[in-house]
């Protein structure tokens, strides 16, 4: 079965700056798209913040199988409905991929619950990436480390929950390191944030990032389909326990009723 992923992109830079505008003249999000589709079991599509629902309807959002999301220049200009709409999505297992400065987008602190700040250094540092779990999808085809030359640093310490699995930790020419390839579980969706990629570096032009995006997509994908079940909290009625049991004391709600939430 072919993967459905969605490429969304803030699409603001490649607009207004001329050195993102001729390193990605037809955006971020359709280069990372188009290293998507070179796979026949990935089929990806994009979206932008300019759209109508942000390109992510209701209905959209339903078939797709992996977001991808890169943002920067304006994280509070995404509607908090929408936000709302891909965390909902996120629990019930559509997959995530958050990417490079996509740490302070809407989305990804909604579902971390954490701050996800960081240091930062924009000088074009030589990046290598280690990888540190060379037996992870995320990681299939790849060597034990890939640099690219330039690059904004990202320094620890980056304050996200402690994750399932660190897959890649970055060293930058200053001396930072930073754990640049990280994976969680929201409900039943499969989340995975991925360093590299501001956008005045031409790294989302570079093979191996196209090898771990693509990788990351089909380790994101939950072919087990929608889990829309994880929203309910069922009133379980005394008669419909599974052991007998006699109700006893005050209680708050009556048979039947929804409860609070």
């Amino acid at each position: 079965m072919t993967i459905k992923a969605v490429v969304w992109g803030e699409n603001i830079h490649e607009q207004t700056n001329e050195v993102v505008r001729s390193i990605y003249p037809n955006g971020m999000h359709n280069t990372i798209a188009a290293a998507l589709n070179t796979d026949a079991g990935i089929e990806a599509t994009t979206a932008t913040l300019q759209e109508p629902e942000h390109g992510l309807s209701v209905e959209r959002l339903a078939k797709t199988d992996v977001l991808l999301w890169w943002g920067h220049k304006d994280h509070g200009a995404v509607s908090d409905e929408i936000v709302e709409r891909v965390a909902k999505r996120v629990w019930e297992g559509m997959g995530l991929i958050v990417l490079h400065s996509g740490h302070f987008s809407k989305p990804f602190k909604r579902l971390m619950g954490t701050p996800c700040a960081l240091k930062w250094r924009e000088a074009g540092e030589r990046e290598r990436l280690w990888v540190i779990n060379p037996r992870h999808p995320i990681a299939e085809g790849l060597d034990g480390n890939f640099v690219l030359e330039n690059e904004e640093m990202y320094g620890e310490q980056f304050s996200v929950p402690e994750p399932l699995e660190t897959v890649f930790i970055s060293w930058f020419a200053g001396g930072e390191v930073f754990r640049s390839g990280l994976t969680w579980r929201r409900g039943a969706g499969n989340i995975f944030y991925f360093r590299p990629g501001h956008e005045t570096y031409p790294t989302y032009h570079d093979a191996n990032v196209h090898k771990v995006l693509r990788n990351s997509v089909k380790w994101a994908y939950n072919p087990q389909g929608t889990y829309s079940a994880i929203h309910d909290a069922p009133n379980v009625p005394v008669e419909e326990a599974l052991e007998p049991i006699v109700e006893r004391g005050p209680k708050l709600h009556q048979a039947g009723e929804e409860g609070y939430k």
